[in-house]
């Protein structure tokens, strides 16, 4: 993702070669850095260094390299002009950066993403290695409930080359992006996209779920109500509220799965940090067997597995 074109310095007299607009030196860039974090007290400085990277094409490292050669010309993907508006919408209107420049690296991937359709978040990569370990073999056939941009049928389907997905999502939107995104990872032959809600597309395919994923909206709506304005205001409600105790998505999906799955089928689920103990007891009441819990990058309990008996 860094794209950086970083020249000599050049010789006395010689022609400018930062003479374009998204050209700068070293020492300038580090300067409107210093300028726009002092101007901003609020913001991050992870956050800015995020922007210069995914908006700029300046990784972290390359960064810090600029220290040692302030008078180097560095190459940019947007003028800095483009980047401080940027920044300063993201500050003043509290829009997601992931938004603004339509895109969000998760694992090896940079998927597209837009308004409407929620942001990929880091603990959610673990479900994916969860999904990778639970069954014993590639599953011939998964699916992935709320998929959202698509970011878990895509990566399933990479680490699958040979298996089938079925993904599922309610909202146009995110329909559409899921579609965007499986399109440019040349998977949409391998992942089938569903209009509706939870289990009710999959009856044609009820029972033969060797393995099904979900990050289901698991906030309870009092939580939701108090998040920060940047997720609050601008990410999808219908993908984050989970009802009043934020179980209401989880009790759909755990009460269908047995009938869902096939016999010795696995699922993978994402839930709240305190919601361990209820989604275990949502999953044996509906006859599902081998529960697990798994933590996430905090060590709190995030993940619950299961499988239907044999």
């Amino acid at each position: 993702m860094t794209a950086v074109n970083a020249q000599p310095s050049p010789l006395p007299n010689s022609p400018d070669p930062c003479a374009s607009a998204d050209c700068v030196t070293a020492e300038a860039l580090l300067a409107w850095r210093r300028s726009l974090l002092q101007q901003h007290p609020g913001g991050s400085a992870a956050e800015l260094d995020w922007l210069l990277d995914l908006g700029g094409g300046l990784g972290w490292q390359a960064l810090q390299q600029l220290h040692l050669h302030p008078q180097r010309p560095v190459v940019l993907q947007r003028s800095l002009v483009a980047l401080a508006g940027l920044w300063q919408r993201h500050l003043q209107e509290q829009i997601p950066l992931q938004y603004l420049l339509g895109v969000c690296p998760w694992r090896d991937l940079s998927l597209q993403v837009a308004p409407g359709v929620l942001i990929p978040r880091a603990e959610t990569e673990l479900l994916v290695e969860l999904a990778l370990q639970l069954p014993e073999a590639p599953p011939g056939l998964w699916a992935d409930l709320g998929s959202g941009s698509g970011v878990l049928a895509v990566a399933l389907a990479r680490a699958w080359p040979h298996s089938q997905g079925l993904a599922v999502e309610l909202s146009d939107v995110a329909r559409q992006q899921a579609a965007v995104n499986l399109q440019a990872a040349e998977l949409a032959a391998r992942v089938q996209l569903l209009a509706g809600s939870w289990w009710q597309p999959l009856a044609p395919w009820w029972g033969q779920l060797q393995l099904v994923v979900a990050n289901p909206p698991y906030i309870p709506t009092a939580v939701w109500a108090r998040l920060e304005p940047g997720v609050r205001e601008h990410e999808p409600r219908l993908a984050l509220d989970g009802g009043a105790d934020g179980l209401d998505a989880l009790r759909v999906i755990a009460a269908g799965a047995r009938a869902a799955l096939a016999p010795g089928g696995g699922c993978c689920l994402e839930h709240h940090c305190d919601q361990a103990d209820a989604v275990a007891a949502l999953l044996a009441a509906a006859g599902l067997q081998q529960l697990g819990r798994h933590h996430d990058l905090e060590g709190h309990w995030r993940f619950a597995s299961a499988r239907a008996p044999l």
